[in-house]
C-alpha cells in the first residue's frame, strides 16, 4: 500500500521556523522526485519545492526561494521541508507528492499537514 504520511505542521508566530516531514512507504522513494506543494483556502494548490532522487537539484517557487529549504534521507523514505522567517502569508495546508521524473505526472499525494502563522 502506498502511504505519504506528512508531519510537523503546527501554529507558529511569524518570523518563526517550522520543519515538515512526508515519510514514504510502498514504493521505491529513492528514485522518486519529490516535492512539496501548498494550498491556502480558496486558494488553488501552489508549487512549493522539489528535489531530485539524489538532492543532486533543488527547485523553489518564488514566494518562498531563501527562506525555505528542502532535503530528503532516501535511507528513512522521507522528504523534509525546512521553513524559515515565517509570514502569515504561508499558511496553508502543505502536501508532499512523488512522481518519476519533472516531466512525468505527480503519482502520489499525501493528505496534507496545516501550517499556520499568527501575526
Amino acid at each position: 500500500q502506498v502511504r505519504l504520511v506528512e508531519s510537523g505542521g503546527g501554529l507558529v508566530q511569524a518570523g518563526g521556523s517550522l520543519t515538515l516531514s512526508c515519510t514514504a512507504s510502498g514504493f521505491i522513494f529513492s528514485n522518486k522526485l519529490m516535492s512539496w506543494y501548498r494550498q491556502a483556502p480558496g486558494k488553488e494548490r501552489t508549487f512549493v519545492a522539489s528535489i531530485t532522487w539524489n538532492a543532486g537539484y533543488t527547485n523553489y517557487g518564488d514566494s518562498v526561494r531563501g527562506r525555505f529549504t528542502i532535503s530528503r534521507d532516501n535511507t528513512k523514505n522521507t522528504v523534509y521541508l525546512h521553513m524559515n522567517s515565517l509570514k502569515p502569508e504561508d499558511t496553508a495546508v502543505y502536501y508532499c507528492a512523488a512522481r518519476r521524473a519533472a516531466t512525468a505526472p505527480y503519482e502520489y499525494w499525501g493528505q496534507g499537514t496545516q501550517v499556520t502563522v499568527s501575526s
